[in-house]
């Protein structure tokens, strides 16, 4: 079994590239989209050349802002959009498929903004309340969350730590430590535990070529229960595939 998670920085544009190609290509079985920037409609108009997924779309009230999508190949025993605290989910940066074994959550995680301006809302509030989410889940059965995650864990995750710290939304002590307190609290990094030493990054800028320099970012991963782990076969940063900003990274179940 595969599950994909790709942010598309707007769907209909990946759709007019190779999104709707590469899906059918790397078939997998899960796929969350992040930033879709789409209405629900939007999303499975732009996916409609897409074959044999049901698609699950949740969006921002804000017109071509933030916006998640659950497309999967088997009907899912229930799905859930947001996470259940309206003054989060205005934004529609969450969906939840739930399956026999797994949850599967895929998440838009806030970026603290230039200047920091949002850094207190996503690490204060953000933060806390998507974790107690996921360990709510967590009481039924396993949880495998996915997503743009908005930050770079360690030094290794990023191309320039040192300029960047405290200064960059994404690689501020605070998003840091939202980070380890999800590890703490049971959750994997499958890239990290299968790959302590590579340097990948799943998010170039736009600007000055930093995707030909691999000047880039580790934002996107997936996370899982710890009591999950026994299933994950491998997890993989797809760095061939073009079409965003980001590439998609993906888990093999055995």
């Amino acid at each position: 079994m595969k599950l994909l998670s790709f942010n598309v920085n707007g769907v209909r544009a990946a759709a007019g590239k190779t999104l709707v190609e590469d899906l059918h290509r790397l078939d997998c079985d899960v796929v969350g989209l992040q930033e879709t920037k789409a209405t629900p409609e939007q999303v499975k108009e732009a996916l409609k050349d897409l074959q044999g997924y049901h698609i699950y779309a949740f969006s921002a009230e804000k017109k071509g802002y933030s916006g998640t999508a659950i497309l999967s190949k088997t009907e899912p025993l229930s799905v859930t959009m947001g996470i259940g605290i309206p003054e989060h989910d205005n934004e529609g940066r969450a969906i939840t498929a739930e399956y026999e074994e797994f949850f599967y959550v895929t998440a838009y995680v806030p970026n603290s903004s230039s200047g920091l301006k949002r850094i207190d809302y996503r690490t204060k509030e953000w933060d806390v309340a998507f974790l107690a989410y996921l360990k709510k889940l967590e009481e039924q059965k396993p949880v495998v969350v996915c997503g743009d995650l908005n930050v770079a864990h360690q030094a290794i995750d990023l191309k320039n730590p040192k300029s960047n710290y405290n200064k960059t939304p994404g690689y501020t002590q605070a998003e840091i430590d939202g980070m380890t307190t999800m590890i703490e609290a049971g959750f994997v990094d499958t890239f990290r535990r299968f790959y302590p030493d590579t340097v990948k990054y799943s998010w170039w800028s736009y600007r000055g070529g930093a995707r030909a320099k691999n000047v880039g970012w580790r934002l996107d991963y997936f996370m899982v229960s710890e009591a999950f782990m026994g299933r994950v076969k491998d997890s993989e940063i797809l760095n061939d595939v073009l079409g965003s900003d980001h590439c998609p990274v993906m888990l093999t179940l055995q």
